[in-house]
């Protein structure tokens, strides 16, 4: 280990000192910079913002917010740096730069509003780029980093938003792979927070055996793990699609979901409402949009907030080789299809759920005794292909009371 990296291992194992209490890592570290960054009025926001939406509506416990997570993704990131300093496996790197990456890892959902897993489909802004216009427009926040941490606020919001060029800067790229690759801190922080306060077992990993695997590799400019620790990856990937079918994607929250999708995405649509209306919100003053803007949909938003779900009538895995299933990957076309449905009945009282496509393959580099083993796929194409295939479902609600007819379904699914 050189001088440098010598000088960075101690500062980050001698300048965290202060304890800030956490129900899931318990005492996470701060410095005094990181600590003032936390506090500051952008950071304390997240603190309204619900990290699973509406999940609270199926495990009460799941009221865990944004900044408990932003939190616990800087205490992992701040813990793999340190395994990976000190298995002298890190390339070239400066201590601005990793202060800039742990202030990126604190504030790298800074740009999520309510919801946002709910809007992906939506005509709106990545949270990531998001977060680098919040960080470029605060004062504080660019003054903390500067001032503080001592580093560079726009290399922080480099590292977040992807959008922005790295000029070829490979210490910004190394940093990049490490808070969003397969690998981030952001996973191995949500997985076991989620499955904590939503009470399931699930998502619970081994985190610190995980982390003391870890090294970086060079040729392929990301993380990589020992191959004694290729059981906790295994585990890791079987916990996300646990997570997945049992709380993620669970009909309840799906049709949470999906009353909050068509709700806004009727709203852009009419032109009631712009994609930035939806930026900078809370949990509560998304409500208060909601009532500021008169819109028929928008009392989909109501029923939610009192748990008025709409009801499951049908589900069906999705079949890429049907047609019709293929066509309802079009948020536009589902929505013709619910509102020419909803003429039999009522307004809005139809709603079709397609979830996202999804990936669990985890193609990472392995170390092996004599050297670098190319990335390895922890489970193989097929058994990846057969978890994807068991989750993804289209599912048909309808408002309570307002039950579907067979030949309705039917002419969905068929």
């Amino acid at each position: 280990m050189d001088q440098n990296h010598r000088r960075i291992l101690d500062e980050l194992l001698y300048d965290y000192q202060h304890p800030v209490r956490d129900p899931l890592w318990k005492h996470i570290y701060v410095s005094p910079g990181i600590e003032k960054l936390f506090h500051s009025q952008e950071m304390q926001e997240l603190s309204r913002i619900r990290q699973l939406g509406p999940t609270h509506l199926l495990y009460p416990g799941a009221v865990h917010t944004r900044l408990n997570h932003s939190l616990g993704v800087f205490h992992l990131s701040r813990l793999m740096i340190i395994s990976m300093m000190k298995n002298d496996t890190l390339e070239s790197c400066t201590p601005e730069g990793i202060r800039a990456f742990l202030a990126a890892s604190l504030l790298h959902d800074l740009g999520h509003f309510p919801y946002t897993h709910s809007l992906k489909e939506l005509p709106l802004d990545e949270h990531e780029s998001l977060a680098g216009t919040i960080i470029d427009s605060s004062m504080e926040i660019k003054r903390i980093i500067r001032d503080s941490i001592k580093t560079d606020p726009e290399m922080t919001a480099a590292i977040i938003d992807l959008t922005r060029n790295d000029e070829g800067n490979r210490e910004l790229a190394m940093y990049r792979s490490m808070l969003s690759g397969p690998l981030d801190p952001d996973k191995l922080d949500y997985l076991n927070r989620d499955a904590y306060f939503c009470g399931v077992p699930y998502g619970i990993q081994d985190i610190d055996y995980i982390i003391s695997k870890l090294y970086w590799c060079s040729s392929s400019s990301c993380p990589g793990i020992e191959v004694s620790g290729i059981g906790a990856l295994e585990n890791l990937i079987f916990s996300k699609y646990l997570m997945y079918r049992y709380v993620y994607w669970h009909r309840t929250v799906r049709s949470a979901t999906a009353m909050v999708k068509r709700a806004f995405y009727k709203g852009l649509f009419d032109g009631v409402l712009k994609a930035e209306d939806l930026y900078r919100l809370n949990d509560e003053t998304l409500f208060s949009l909601c009532s500021a803007y008169e819109h028929p949909s928008f009392s989909l938003i109501y029923d939610l907030r009192n748990r008025k779900l709409y009801q499951c009538q049908a589900e069906i895995p999705y079949d890429p080789n049907n047609e019709a299933h293929r066509s309802l990957e079009d948020l536009g076309y589902r929505t013709r299809v619910e509102d020419e449905l909803s003429k039999k009945a009522s307004p809005d009282s139809l709603i079709i759920d397609l979830p996202e496509p999804i990936s669990f393959e985890l193609s990472v580099p392995v170390s092996i005794p004599n050297g670098d083993a190319p990335p390895a796929h922890v489970f193989t194409p097929e058994v990846v292909a057969s978890m994807e295939r068991g989750l993804r479902m289209i599912r048909v609600f309808s408002r309570p009371g307002e039950p579907l007819s067979r030949e309705t379904v039917s002419e969905l699914l068929e």
